[in-house]
């Protein structure tokens, strides 16, 4: 143990230059002495693995803020974050064993447990943990996509489920501890991690999902992205998964590397944002580079230009990006964890401040990597494109099919269609996308009919290549099903709107509708077309007449991605009923006056082959229509609001006879004559009042004709009965 002034300490840092490629120095632990009373004590290597800790790279100028910080910083430095590398073999060994339970485990020791990608939903699902993967560009393969489902396929229907991320990520939702070890290994073993995906670490690296396959494309961001995943979570020394160097950050850190002008990596929102654009004199290609984004509880921000431009080879990539990261590691916030994002840091220095620091940290790199200024992007047109559906590759012979997979939840036995599909079609490669959707590429040409016509992707499967304009485009965060601070859930609610509104309306454009459970904005609402986020809604309660408290939400219209980036900060509404009776009507009305939507055009008959629970319905009709009594227009009224109260109002009028055959194939005819005669006092066989109904439909229909004609003749001709 060594005991030492801080003072000191600071002078022998800022004269140590490359500070970012080793601890401090090396040894067992160490001690620095903040005052006569206090010190401050950690480990600067773990025993158990022979690698140095997270603090040990810590300027101790950021170890004494940390002493002094959030209760997290404050607890990394008593129990430094990767330890939880071995921790998670040890607890699971235990587990195993019999020698203890998960409710044995300090609360500390749970969060640190994030270190490996392990996020435990005490809330919802005591004892068992969402675990983040790292999927460098949202790359991965049959074998995965098994291995996936075998991992939560114990768990059950409702919690064993995989999620694809906003972030091209993989999620598996149920695990327990004593099984982690295995699925660890397991991805290991596969060429993936979950080590340093969550809680204060870099998250996955998103990139261009078309990268190697599109006639569009600026840079093929797969070497690059893969690069960057093995900087932030590769140990350079020991090559093994977990790298001590970025093992105590001050928060989160997002990095998106765009192939195109599309931007499907939606740079804007992420810390550092890397965006294709060649050099104007040179015609090299390079990116731009973007710093700040991010969304959260308390603020979000839009990146901001740095006016900084580097070469698109994986050099100069990986000494910015480790170049900001050094900085953003020793000097960001260690108190307030609002405030510990890049961002903050960036407003603190001043945009061309902190690019001259980003300078002199490479330039003390002396790898030769040149940081120039921003150049020009293009100002030829340029319309963003479609992920989904048969695209034709820039491979002769090849397509890209873009499946739905809603909300981005799969059950296992989806995994394993995918994974079919996969090494049928396409090599055995999936791309994900930060829509949640999935990308199989290089599909022979003459194979695409046979891939569309699969069972997994037919009428009775929830994935679809032919997805319509807004279910397609509908993203959702986790919700209150497993996150704890969710208000609402989100993901079943996403997919039963999409649904419905695809039913109701048709637009000329993907509308991308995006739910988040809370103001975190996991779901990204700021970004959308239109954004749902779960808030606090009153409604007036019937039966008292008082306004109640209901799940509800803000809804924000109008942000954008791609080249024309925009958040949209402010709601557009808010304290609307999250029950679909309520919030349905609110977003077509949206859709129609910010979007151009128009209701969609179906015949009737094909809305009535929807129609359920018919009995149910007629007894709600009849509670509506009692008080009528039936004349002349009050049997089209009634028959109307059956149809209305099922599929909403319809602008164009549908022949009542299409309407009557189906209802009467439905046993409709029964209980409508039921209904005439219990509440407005029909009687069998007479030319009366039912005689007279039938007739008002009739000339409805047919109009007045010339020529008499029997009734049951008309009804033959109408129903077909005999």
């Amino acid at each position: 143990m060594v005991g030492y002034k801080a003072t000191a300490l600071i002078t022998t840092v800022l004269a140590s230059g490359s500070h970012a490629f080793a601890p401090a120095s090396i040894g067992g632990r160490s001690a620095t002495q903040l005052s006569a009373e206090d010190t401050i004590t950690f480990d600067k290597v773990d025993e158990r693995t022979g690698k140095p800790t997270g603090t040990s790279f810590l300027p101790y100028e950021a170890v004494e803020r940390a002493a002094k910080g959030s209760p997290i910083d404050k607890n990394k430095i008593k129990t430094d974050g990767t330890s939880a590398f071995v921790d998670v073999y040890e607890y699971a060994a235990k587990i195993r064993a019999g020698e203890m339970t998960w409710e044995e485990m300090e609360k500390n020791d749970l969060n640190r447990l994030k270190f490996v990608g392990m996020l435990h939903r005490d809330k919802r699902t005591p004892g068992q943990f969402m675990m983040r993967l790292k999927v460098p560009n949202g790359i991965v393969n049959a074998d995965q996509m098994r291995f996936y489902a075998d991992c939560v396929e114990k768990y059950g229907e409702e919690q064993g489920v995989v999620d694809i991320t906003t972030r091209q990520n993989i999620q598996l939702r149920g695990v327990k501890i004593e099984d982690a070890p295995d699925i660890i290994d397991g991805l290991h073993a596969r060429n993936q991690t979950s080590f340093q995906s969550a809680l204060d670490s870099v998250r996955n690296m998103v990139g261009h999902p078309l990268a190697g396959i599109d006639d569009q494309e600026m840079v093929d961001t797969r070497e690059v992205c893969n690069a960057l995943n093995d900087l932030v979570s590769l140990d350079p020394v020991t090559e093994t998964r977990g790298n001590p160097m970025w093992g105590n950050l001050p928060r989160k850190f997002n990095i998106a590397v765009s192939g195109s002008r599309d931007d499907y990596a939606h740079s804007h929102i992420n810390d550092i944002g890397l965006v294709p654009c060649a050099h104007a004199e040179t015609g090299v290609m390079g990116f731009n580079v973007v710093l700040g984004g991010y969304m959260s509880i308390k603020r979000v921000a839009e990146s901001v230009h740095s006016d900084m431009w580097i070469p698109a080879d994986r050099e100069s990539v990986v000494t910015l990006c480790e170049a900001i990261l050094r900085i953003f590691r020793d000097e960001s916030d260690r108190k307030d964890r609002q405030k510990a994002r890049l961002m903050w840091l960036i407003e603190k220095y001043g945009v061309e401040d902190f690019k001259k620091e980003v300078v002199k940290e490479i330039t003390s790199y002396d790898r030769g990597v040149k940081v120039e200024n921003a150049q020009p992007h293009s100002t030829e047109p340029f319309e963003r494109r479609e992920l989904l559906g048969v695209h034709k590759q820039k491979q002769e012979g090849k397509s890209r099919v873009g499946i739905l997979v809603p909300v981005g939840r799969l059950s296992p036995k989806e995994c394993r269609q995918i994974a079919d599909l996969a090494d049928e079609y396409s090599n055995g490669e999936v791309r994900l996308t930060v829509e949640q959707n999935l990308i199989l590429p290089n599909v022979d040409d003459d194979k695409v009919d046979a891939l569309l016509k699969e069972e997994s992707l037919g009428r009775k499967s929830r994935l679809m290549a032919n997805a319509g304009f807004i279910e397609g485009n509908t993203v959702s965060c986790t919700g209150a099903e497993f996150c704890g601070l969710a208000l609402i859930e989100t993901k079943v609610h996403a997919e039963s709107v999409a649904k419905k509104l695809e039913d109701l309306l048709t637009v000329d454009r993907p509308i991308r509708i995006h739910w988040t459970g809370c103001p975190n904005s996991c779901g990204q609402v700021q970004a959308a077309d239109i954004g749902i986020m779960g808030a606090p809604a009153r409604k007036k309660n019937e039966e008292t007449g008082k306004m109640m408290a209901v799940p509800g939400c803000k809804i924000f219209v109008g942000g954008r991605i791609g080249e024309d980036a925009h958040l949209s900060l402010e709601p557009f509404k808010t304290g609307v009923p999250l029950a679909e009776e309520e919030l349905i009507p609110e977003l077509v009305e949206i859709l129609k006056t910010q979007f151009g939507a128009v209701d969609k055009k179906v015949r009737k008959r094909d809305k009535l082959k929807k129609l359920v629970g018919l009995r149910k319905i007629l007894g709600t009709t009849l509670t509506l229509t009692c008080h009528f009594v039936i004349r002349e227009s009050e049997i089209e009224y009634v028959l109307e609001e059956i149809l209305k109260m099922e599929f909403g109002t319809m602008d164009k009028k549908t022949r009542m006879r299409d309407k009557l055959k189906k209802l009467a194939e439905e046993e409709l005819i029964p209980e409508l004559v039921e209904i005439l005669k219990t509440q407005f006092g029909a009687v069998d066989k007479k030319e009366s009042e039912i005689e007279y109904v039938l007739e008002e439909i009739l000339k409805m229909e047919f109009g007045t004709m010339d020529k008499k004609t029997r009734m049951r003749d008309k009804l033959k001709k109408l129903v077909g009965l005999s």
